[in-house]
């Protein structure tokens, strides 16, 4: 076939109407088609591979940002400025949404969804602003607020990956590791399209320090998710002791599997004379050592708030691939509502179990397992 006739067949595919109602949408579909990559791709938060792709996320962002508007100024010739005006995009909105997702993805495994939900629907919106934005002023101030909110979380994510630290220090260094690079990035900017970023200099900057101080005040409010930690097991039992060889049996009532989902009612009725078991584990980087925090509350319904009992913590450490386990006992019980929450030492929410003590009934046919 020879090449007049390729062209001819391609400009015949896009101009057929579904083909034509994908192309209105086509930087949508490029942006889902990163989050789709992540669902396929990513799996664990410190290996290898899923780094170098949020790694690659960044590059590609980066370099197609840069180039998009390389070509809006029409450098490197006429050309070659329409082909980067027409295919960065793509790949920039490929590269936003591989990164946010993973972001997602990780730090909705690292957190408890409720207490989360501002800083998880705040990614939402821009998800679906992505949509809405179509001046081009208007895109340039997106296409940045979007890069930076990617880059931050993932510096956040990074950074105590690499280092094996956690807390304000880290957290506040990540965040100005991923202002220092937007300011380049900017700064490259204004050289390539000087006089449009200059006009828009100001919204910038607003924008961009709005983000930054948002994403502190989230941090310091306790509502970004304690990342790279993630909470994989939680429940309430009737009993946990450690084994010899470093696992757990754990006395619990035959439930299904339905019945321990986290946000189900949980009924709970001790054995007589016993307390109530808190189990977690909680999955760590390597590199990383720190302390985990069991925080049990009672509801006072009188007061209408929730009631501090006690707080109990252990380190944990990378060592155990399946998470470290850890367990905590209330045994100074009463009927009503609790729960036990598990947190970091600065009150980063993990994930927690509310459940309601019945002690008039009988807790059933009990069971010993390995856990």
């Amino acid at each position: 076939m020879r090449y007049n006739d390729i062209i001819m067949n391609w400009r015949a595919l896009l101009e057929k109407p579904a083909v034509q109602a994908v192309q209105k949408h086509w930087l949508s579909v490029a942006f889902v088609l990163g989050f789709v990559s992540d669902l396929i791709l990513l799996n664990q938060i410190d290996s290898l591979f899923d780094n170098l792709l949020l790694a690659f996320y960044v590059t590609l962002a980066t370099l197609s940002l840069l180039l998009f508007y390389a070509g809006v100024a029409q450098r490197g010739g006429e050309r070659m400025a329409s082909w980067l005006e027409r295919y960065m995009p793509v790949l920039m909105q490929y590269s936003f949404g591989g990164l946010l997702s993973g972001m997602l993805i990780f730090y909705g495994r690292s957190g408890d969804f409720f207490v989360s939900a501002p800083f998880f629907l705040l990614i939402i919106a821009v998800v679906f602003g992505n949509e809405f934005i179509k001046k081009r002023s208007n895109r340039l101030l997106f296409h940045l607020a979007l890069y930076f909110i990617g880059t931050f979380a993932y510096f956040v994510m990074l950074v105590p990956l690499l280092t094996g630290m956690m807390g304000e220090v880290i957290f506040v260094g990540s965040g100005l590791l991923a202002l220092t690079l937007i300011v380049l990035v900017v700064k490259l900017l204004i050289r390539i399209i000087p006089n449009f970023v200059t006009m828009q200099i100001r919204s910038i900057v607003v924008v961009i320090g709005s983000i930054f101080v948002l994403f502190n005040g989230l941090y310091f409010f306790n509502v970004i998710p304690p990342i790279p930690l993630s909470l994989t097991e939680l429940h309430i039992y009737h009993g946990v002791e450690k084994t010899a060889v470093g696992g757990y049996r754990v006395l619990t009532t035959n439930e299904s599997w339905w019945q321990q989902l986290p946000y189900l009612p949980l009924s709970f009725t001790p054995v007589k004379g016993g307390g109530a078991y808190c189990f977690a584990r909680v999955y760590t980087p390597v590199r990383l050592h720190t302390d985990i925090y069991h925080h049990w509350e009672y509801y006072d319904e009188a007061a209408g708030a929730w009631q501090s009992r006690f707080r109990i913590s252990y380190p944990i450490s990378g060592e155990n691939k399946r998470g470290y386990g850890g367990y905590s006992v209330s045994t100074n019980l009463r009927n009503g509502t609790w729960r036990c929450t598990v947190e970091t030492e600065r009150g980063q929410v993990l994930g927690r179990r509310t459940f309601t003590i019945d002690l008039s009934g009988n807790p059933g046919t009990l069971m010993t397992r390995i856990e």
